[in-house]
């Protein structure tokens, strides 16, 4: 036998001579299997794993129903951390020589270790992304459409505004886009419309041609259907809403965003319309209304026993059409 020249014993003694010895025995003999499992069991030993899988595969070649071949490649593969082919080795080699209970201890290893990637693959797998939902209100100028999507960053978002319809896509946390198209009751003013991006949602407002409340946010309007707009009570996307509610929810979810200019002074407003009486509230609804939104007076006692008159800006000229 080619083994009992290079026997394993020899090869522990000193793996890097017995490399040597191994490789000069090859040059005069190239086909010699058994030659390429001791070759391979040496690099074994000096962790060149690669060169083990290499010449145990030379091996298989030569002599395909060696189970040392098949032993030498599994062990190189192992450790390599190429478990399914060790497996795939071990299992062929336990099939030529069953009585080798070797190959059943290394087929027991792979699976063990195989088990514990699928588990830690199934663990760190990326949850489902939930699915991005959107809701509405309105007041008596604006429909506002809210799509509660988290972290947007700021240019995520692009926006169609159009006479009776509302086209946007959002870049979501997750690198996906979320597209809302929407073809609305009513027609819009397209250029006094806009959206903003909060750290929570994105906030979309239709500026209405029309002070009239809008009975759903999609589908065909009829004139008959228009009613008074309601100041105190609208509907959304769920059921009838409370003005009231509404101003609250909006202030606990904005704290955090740093408002300036108009949404400034809109956030102060709304903020003394939530913490007034009803008889402010009745007076901010009714002057506001009656000015046609050039005064907004919070007393009752002045506005609840006249018609408040408009009063625009000194520079403003206010025009009827």
């Amino acid at each position: 036998m080619a083994t009992e020249r290079f026997p394993d014993s020899f090869i522990d003694e000193d793996p890097q001579k017995a490399l040597e010895a191994l490789d000069e025995a090859l040059q005069g003999d190239s086909d010699n299997a058994e030659w390429f499992c001791q070759r391979a069991y040496a690099h074994i030993l000096l962790k060149n794993y690669s060169c083990a899988v290499d010449d145990a595969k030379k091996a298989q070649q030569l002599t395909p129903s060696l189970p040392l071949a098949f032993m030498r490649t599994g062990i190189a593969e192992y450790h390599l951390n190429h478990y399914k082919s060790a497996h795939a080795a071990f299992t062929q080699g336990h099939q030529l020589d069953a009585s080798d209970t070797s190959f059943e201890i290394w087929i027991k290893r792979c699976e063990e270790i195989m088990g514990e990637q699928t588990q830690i693959g199934s663990d760190n797998r990326t949850p489902a992304v939930p699915p991005v939902k959107h809701d509405w209100y309105q007041t008596e100028s604006q429909v506002i459409v809210t799509v509660m999507a988290k972290n947007v960053p700021k240019d995520g978002v692009s926006v169609n505004f159009m006479e009776k319809e509302l086209s946007a896509t959002i870049q979501l946390a997750s690198g996906e886009n979320y597209n809302l198209d929407l073809q609305l009751l009513f027609p819009i003013i397209p250029q006094q419309s806009n959206f903003k991006i909060l750290t929570t949602k994105v906030e979309f407002k239709l500026k209405k041609t029309d002070a009239m409340r809008w009975e759903k946010l999609e589908g065909e309007g009829q004139e008959s259907n228009i009613k008074h707009f309601d100041p105190n009570q609208y509907p959304s996307s769920h059921s009838a809403c409370n003005w009231d509610k509404v101003m609250v929810d909006l202030g606990e979810e904005e704290k955090t965003d740093k408002l300036e200019g108009d949404a400034a002074l809109n956030k102060l407003f709304q903020q003394i319309y939530c913490d007034g009486t009803d008889e402010v509230k009745r007076a901010m609804n009714k002057s506001f209304m009656e000015s046609g939104g050039t005064v907004l007076s919070t007393n009752w006692v002045d506005v609840g026993k006249r018609k408040v008159e408009m009063n625009p800006p000194e520079d403003v000229e206010f025009k009827k059409y």
